[in-house]
């Protein structure tokens, strides 16, 4: 890959959809990026975006130009593994939207597929490069318990897929990215409500270390909520991933060893995400040292939402170690 000196990475952006179009828009402005093509399987919906930004549009990856040296995925998480796996055959660095892939096999191989060629891949996470979510890992010591909820209104974008690998896998990425000790048990619950897949989940994450995390998604909600919190001893913190604020909460004693609990408003630089995200994979393209969801960090948060999926059945869910 060129180094940072080097001028303009060679990008190309496939699957230009509800997220895609947003890779090539920002692709498009980012001066240390070039966009030279758009690639859609619906060819109305490639030249739309394509004209937007003023490159070709392509509706089969295979004709890429042969000088592209990245490419971001944005595919239906069912056609991520294939289109993944012959990107990283061409010698391309791969930046793949989440969840990584529908099934662990398909997730495992392109893992594997990127050793072999020793081409990077990168997990779309964006949570992780949040602002707020950035803002307050440094305050966290000891997180004993985790609560999230990500609600959403109902569309029919990702019903191929069920909510945990839609909206759950979100929360869980930053989750096991925020406790350092490995998942014991799970416990889950889901519904199917408008669609064949399961709408609704809850799922309880306990790890060795004792903490515990109780996260709940729906994709048929009346309003969006994306929430976080996290408890510490003698504290907590509160995110709102979508109006990028945190509070924190703690206790103290006075003089006179009165407790008093102390609320915080904790300074967030506000950013888009995906830019931030974005951002970061051209410069770890170029050489430099940047934030990134790696290839094994996408399975595993990937593995964790099938222990959850698992736990699913007619009757609910029971508990499963880790």
């Amino acid at each position: 890959m060129p180094g940072p000196r080097d001028g303009p990475l060679r990008v190309a952006v496939i699957g230009v959809g509800s997220l895609g179009q947003h890779h090539a828009r920002i692709f498009a402005g980012l001066p240390e990026a070039r966009l030279v093509a758009v690639v859609d399987r619906d060819r109305a919906r490639a030249l739309a975006i394509a004209a937007r930004h003023g490159v070709p549009a392509l509706t089969d990856a295979r004709d890429l130009p042969k000088d592209v040296q990245a490419v971001s995925v944005a595919v239906p998480t069912s056609l991520h593994a294939p289109v993944v796996r012959d990107c990283l055959a061409r010698g391309l660095a791969v930046l793949v939207e989440k969840p990584m892939a529908a099934t662990l096999p398909e997730a495992e191989a392109m893992a594997e597929a990127a050793r072999r060629a020793g081409r990077p891949l990168l997990v779309g996470h964006t949570e992780r490069f949040n602002p707020v979510v950035r803002a307050i890992v440094s305050r966290l010591r000891n997180p004993r318990f985790i609560e999230a909820h990500r609600l959403g209104v109902f569309t029919s974008r990702s019903t191929d897929v069920d909510v945990v690998l839609d909206l759950m896998i979100h929360d869980l990425d930053v989750i096991l990215s925020l406790v350092p000790a490995k998942l014991a048990a799970v416990d889950a619950v889901g519904v199917n409500a408008l669609t064949d897949k399961v709408d609704i989940a809850n799922a309880r994450l306990r790890f060795e270390n004792g903490c515990v995390a109780n996260v709940t998604a729906s994709r048929v909600s009346s309003e969006r909520v994306r929430k976080l919190r996290i408890f510490e001893p003698d504290s907590y913190v509160s995110i709102d991933y979508a109006r990028q604020e945190a509070v924190a909460y703690s206790l103290r004693r006075d003089v006179d060893d009165r407790p008093e609990i102390v609320r915080e408003l904790i300074a967030v630089s506000r950013e888009e995400p995906l830019v931030s995200e974005l951002r970061a994979f051209l410069r770890r393209m170029a050489g430099e040292e940047a934030p990134g969801v790696t290839a094994e960090e996408g399975l595993l948060a990937l593995r964790v939402a099938h222990q959850i999926l698992a736990q699913m059945g007619p009757g609910g869910g029971g508990p499963s170690e880790g």
